[in-house]
C-alpha cells in the first residue's frame, strides 16, 4: 500500500512539474529566452489564490483570478521587456530574469508581509477517497492529477494539431518569413507567454493548499522544473510530460528510500545519466 501511495504522490509532483515545465520549455524552446522569473509568476499565483480565498472566502473564485493574474503579467512582462532582450545573447537574458525573481520576491514581502499564507481546501476537496480497499487517499491530489493530466492532452493537441500550433512553429523557425505570410509573431509570441505564465499561475494555486505559501517559494520548483526542461528535450510538450512524470517518481521515491543526502540530488544524478547518452535530451525538437 505504501508504494502505491508513493507512486501517486510521485505521479501528483511530476503534474504539477509539468504545468511549470510546459511554459517553460515552450518559451525556451521557442522563442529561444531563458525565463528565470517563471518561479516568480509560479509564486504569483499562490499568493493571489489566497489572497482572493482570504478575502472571498471562495476557493473556486481563487482559481480564475490566479490564472488570469498570472497571464496578465506574463503578457505584461513579454511586451514591456522581454522582447527588447530576443536579439540578446543568453546571459543578458538570464540577467534580467534574475533581476525580475530578486524584485518580485521583496514586492511580495512588502505587499503581503514575511508570514506564510493559508489556503485551506472546501470540505468537498478537504477529504479523501478510498482508491483501494485500505487505501484512502486526499481528494485534492487526485484533482490535481486529474487537472494536470487534461492539460496536458489539450497542450498537446493545441501546439501540435491547430492553426495557432503552427502559427507558433512558424514563428520560431523563420520570423521574417511568417510576418510575410501574414501572422503577427509579436501578437502570437504575447500570447504564448501569457499562456506559459497561466500554466505556472496554475501550478502555483495548485500547490497552495499542500505547501506554504511563502516568498521564495518558485526558486525550488523552478529548478525542478529547468531539470525536467532539460531531460525532455527544449521544446518538446511530450518530453516535457515524460520527464516531469520521472523526474516526480525519481524525486519521491528517492526520498523516502534513500538517506537524506542522497534524496535530494538522485534526481541530478539522473539528468547527468540521460544527457550522457543523450545529449539533447529524450525528445530533442531540432536535431
Amino acid at each position: 500500500m505504501l508504494m502505491i501511495e508513493q507512486t501517486l504522490n510521485g505521479v501528483q509532483l511530476g503534474v504539477m512539474l509539468f504545468l511549470m515545465a510546459s511554459g517553460l520549455t515552450l518559451v525556451f524552446g521557442i522563442m529561444n529566452f531563458i525565463n528565470l522569473a517563471h518561479g516568480s509568476l509560479y509564486m504569483a499565483g499562490a499568493f493571489t489564490a489566497a489572497w482572493i480565498q482570504g478575502v472571498s472566502g471562495s476557493f473556486l473564485l481563487a482559481i480564475p483570478a490566479a490564472i488570469l493574474v498570472t497571464a496578465a503579467l506574463g503578457a505584461a512582462l513579454e511586451v514591456g521587456l522581454f522582447r527588447r532582450f530576443y536579439a540578446r545573447n543568453h546571459l543578458d537574458k538570464v540577467l534580467v530574469t534574475f533581476g525580475i525573481v530578486l524584485v518580485a520576491n521583496e514586492a511580495t514581502r512588502m505587499i503581503f508581509g514575511p508570514v506564510p499564507l493559508r489556503m485551506p481546501l472546501p470540505p468537498i476537496l478537504a477529504g479523501s477517497i478510498e482508491i483501494l480497499p485500505g487505501l484512502p487517499y486526499p481528494t485534492f491530489r487526485l484533482v490535481v492529477l486529474a487537472v494536470g493530466l487534461s492539460v496536458a492532452a489539450l497542450l498537446w493537441a493545441i501546439v501540435m494539431k491547430t492553426r495557432i500550433g503552427m502559427w507558433v512553429r512558424a514563428g520560431s523557425s523563420n520570423r521574417p518569413i511568417a510576418s510575410a505570410m501574414g501572422i503577427d509573431v509579436d501578437l502570437v509570441f504575447a500570447a504564448l507567454f501569457a499562456v506559459g505564465s497561466a500554466l505556472a499561475g496554475l501550478a502555483g494555486l495548485m500547490a497552495g493548499p499542500i505547501l506554504a505559501v511563502q516568498v521564495g517559494m518558485g526558486e525550488p520548483i523552478l529548478i525542478l522544473a529547468l531539470v525536467v526542461t532539460v531531460i525532455g528535450g527544449i521544446g518538446s510538450i511530450k518530453g516535457a510530460f515524460l520527464a516531469a512524470l520521472m523526474v516526480g517518481l525519481v524525486d519521491t521515491f528517492g526520498r523516502v528510500l534513500l538517506p537524506p543526502a542522497l534524496g535530494s540530488m538522485v534526481i541530478f544524478l539522473l539528468m547527468a545519466l540521460i544527457l550522457a547518452f543523450r545529449p539533447k535530451g529524450l525528445f530533442p525538437v531540432h536535431g
